[in-house]
């Protein structure tokens, strides 16, 4: 699901994408940018060899925080990651982290953002100043930051990610995300339709926003995964809890019924070939679920099959179940037992 965004954010992003996209404007904007005047100027000339020099005094970040603002025209799953990559460049520059606000109020309890958190608001009551970074990619991007950061030592200052600044490794922030979803007072609320005696495995199959497949759009056409690819993970899962002791063991339910649950968007009739399942198991279809239901419950999932979906990674970085994930995603998987890369044909 898509937010709403307002006017003045619609405009915004329009702006940003032309100067950042369509005028490659990471390779001239820098000197646009308060923060790193500030850093690499002075008297209108750049500091010695280009980095800030400190005459040998203490950096002081005690009052400097980072946060990242979510993109509030995108799904989701898009602004957790949004909202996991401010958590994780606080922690990476040494400043504290402040919560951004979260535009989907919902969302924002359901997921317990923002509980026992220093807000932005609140530090900009308090008359923290706000400043904007550059895009960081690779060493020297990041060391450029490191050296804004500290040109601003001893100061009360709140620095802000650029939209979308990427972070690939989401998964480093995985035991952050745990603790916040489980300590969440919106989990008292929680209801499940998992049977627990039962090996629930889900699979989210997603469709809706890519379901037009023809058309020209490859941003699309990236995301999408047919019935086939899940149907091959899903009968290996089946197969590898028969034949694989260690696999089914890490289930913590070795030996029980599966139950399978295809959460998706359509009718059933679009779904039909997994309907070979219920040779093994009970099979429900979770299609047009509530999204945040849909949510906890692939958080909740013993196997989690998750798709080319920021919606359903975000699942299993909570997640203590397996999780069997697809090939050509765009943020990483950890080398940990608990998770499982498939290639093309669904084979992990």
């Amino acid at each position: 699901m898509k937010n709403k965004a307002s006017i003045k954010n619609k405009i915004y992003r329009k702006l940003h994408w032309i100067i950042f996209s369509k005028m490659n404007g990471r390779r001239w904007t820098n000197p646009f940018y308060p923060a790193w005047r500030h850093a690499y100027t002075l008297g209108g000339k750049l500091r010695s060899g280009g980095k800030l020099e400190q005459n040998g005094e203490e950096t002081d970040l005690s009052n400097i925080f980072l946060t990242q603002i979510p993109n509030e025209g995108a799904g989701i799953g898009h602004q957790l990651a949004n909202y996991n990559a401010g958590v994780y460049f606080s922690s990476f520059y040494g400043v504290k982290y402040a919560y951004p606000g979260f535009k989907n109020k919902e969302w924002e309890t359901f997921l317990g953002l923002g509980e026992n958190e220093i807000s932005l608001r609140g530090l900009r009551k308090k008359g923290y100043k706000v400043r904007r970074l550059p895009y960081y990619e690779d060493k020297t991007a990041c060391d450029m930051v490191r050296n804004i950061i500290a040109s601003y030592s001893g100061q009360r200052v709140v620095f802000l990610n650029e939209l979308d600044q990427f972070y690939r490794e989401q998964y480093g922030v995985a035991e952050y995300a745990k603790r916040k979803f489980n300590s969440a007072k919106s989990r008292s609320r929680d209801r499940l339709i998992y049977d627990p005696k039962r090996l629930n495995i889900a699979v989210h199959v997603r469709r809706g926003d890519i379901k037009v497949v023809g058309a020209a759009d490859s941003n699309l056409k990236k995301r999408w995964l047919d019935n086939d690819y899940y149907e091959r993970v899903l009968g290996n899962v089946v197969k590898r809890l028969s034949e694989d002791d260690r696999f089914a063991s890490l289930t913590g339910k070795k030996g029980c019924r599966p139950a399978f649950y295809i959460f998706s968007q359509g009718t059933e009739s679009e779904f039909a070939g997994f309907r070979q399942f219920e040779k093994y198991g009970d099979l429900h279809f979770c299609l047009d679920m509530e999204e945040k239901s849909s949510f906890l419950h692939m958080v909740r999932a013993d196997v989690l099959i998750t798709s080319r979906s920021s919606f359903s990674y975000k699942p299993a970085l909570i997640s203590d179940g397996i999780r069997i994930c697809p090939p050509g995603f765009w943020h990483d998987y950890p080398e940990d037992e608990h998770w499982f890369a498939a290639d093309e044909h669904g084979n992990f």
